[in-house]
């Protein structure tokens, strides 16, 4: 029998039913503020998805051997609002049979079903903005309203490379929320401010999302809110590594396939390192 390339993502060949894990993509970009067309971001992930080995050396696994299933992508509503509550309804589904959502944007607004659906404890999130406007362009669920949203759900929110808001945002924030600036990132080290985020966090649920633009632009430049300075990809990896077995659900957010490839690749292998790690415990260590 010969083998036929598909648009899933690699080696999701795990039937629904016998799955652990359901990815999903929602191609919906539709209050993007600056640059359009993370819509396409599902399929640029899954694509950059086949050229990656299926071992991972971290935790000594075959991805292969950790039971998931890629199942497409949602038809998205054209509405903001709409497509939250089509996402709701989709991890509500997955949730019912007991398998962990795994989503692809799309903007960062689709993650407001998610956390909906979840109800987790914590919010933890790498995001260069603070999104934290109760409207925007006439949207309560603008992408830039994101953390306000998700305060309607829980109010135990870290933010984790935040350096872009305005000066009203940024008190508000550090009064509100835990924030860990990419300036503080650099200057303390990925590995101190994890350290602290153990210690809110401690044993209870999380959901963890990954906006495309926490990582510096100059870095991986397909975002459709580019900012410099900011996070590498090593640590947004040391986030999930650390926060992967706590989390109720994951998604990688606002990628812009409008590069050369490397920001879609990146979110590949990141979204692989979730499954990963919240299926396994490392093996071995560098």
């Amino acid at each position: 029998m010969q083998s036929f390339s598909n648009t899933l993502f690699a080696d999701a060949e795990t039937a629904y039913s016998d799955a652990a894990y359901g990815i999903f993509g929602v191609p919906f970009d539709g209050t993007t503020s600056y640059k359009p067309g993370c819509r396409d971001a599902p399929a640029a992930i899954r694509a950059a998805s086949y050229n990656i080995e299926t071992y991972n050396p971290y935790y000594d696994i075959e991805l292969p051997d950790i039971p998931f299933h890629d199942m497409g992508d949602l038809y998205a509503e054209c509405l903001p609002d709409l497509v939250v509550d089509q996402v709701e309804d989709v991890v509500l589904d997955l949730i019912k049979d007991e398998k962990i959502p795994v989503m692809m944007g799309g903007e960062h607004s689709v993650t407001i079903g998610a956390v909906r659906a979840l109800q987790p404890t914590w919010y933890v999130v790498c995001d260069a903005h603070l999104d934290m406007q109760d409207e925007y362009r006439g949207s309560p669920f603008n992408h830039d309203c994101v953390t306000a949203r998700v305060h309607d759900v829980t109010s135990q929110i870290i933010i984790i490379g935040a350096r872009s808001g305005s000066r009203e945002e940024f008190v508000r924030a550090r009064e509100m929320y835990h924030v860990f600036t990419a300036d503080e990132v650099k200057s303390r080290g990925i590995g101190s401010v994890l350290a602290d985020v153990a210690k809110l966090v401690g044993t209870e649920s999380l959901y963890l999302s990954i906006d495309a633009d926490s990582i510096d632009c100059c870095l991986t430049p397909g975002l459709g809110t580019p900012e410099p300075f900011g996070l590498t990809p090593g640590d947004v990896r040391e986030v999930i590594r650390a926060l992967a077995k706590q989390a109720v659900g994951f998604d990688y957010v606002e990628v812009l396939p409008n590069d050369a490839g490397q920001t879609a690749m990146v979110a590949a292998h990141l979204i692989r390192e979730f499954i990963a790690g919240h299926a396994c415990t490392p093996k071995r260590y560098d």
